[in-house]
């Protein structure tokens, strides 16, 4: 499915639950910090050991907090339109500006 549909579906689904007078632009990215921190408490005090040996539940579960922060995100884009298929290949492209791989690669420092 291509970002504009998974867009065009939660629309349809906020819309039919006229949910749209709940959702202000603050109020959708704070959502959409919220379900960002839900994935991340999955992952929090796990050692590297342990994320490898995550379970089929485990990644379930990650896979639905994913899905949440997924779901914000295409609604904030949605309703500040942004095309979020552009927007994302323009960063990817300053990012390779940025970060030449011949450079960066094997390097966690953000700037050289």
């Amino acid at each position: 499915m291509k970002i504009k549909d998974l867009t065009k579906k939660i629309v349809a689904f906020r819309d039919a639950r006229d949910w749209a007078q709940f959702h202000t632009p603050k109020d959708v990215a704070l959502s959409l910090l919220i379900e960002a921190g839900e994935y991340a408490q999955l992952l929090q005090f796990k050692t590297e050991t342990q994320l490898a040996k995550f379970s089929s539940a485990d990644k379930k579960n990650c896979g639905r907090e994913l899905a949440d922060v997924l779901y914000w995100v295409l609604l904030a884009a949605h309703e500040n339109g942004v095309d979020l298929e552009k927007a994302f290949v323009e960063k990817m492209k300053e990012n390779e500006k940025k970060y030449p791989s011949k450079t960066f690669r094997g390097s966690n420092k953000k700037y050289r």
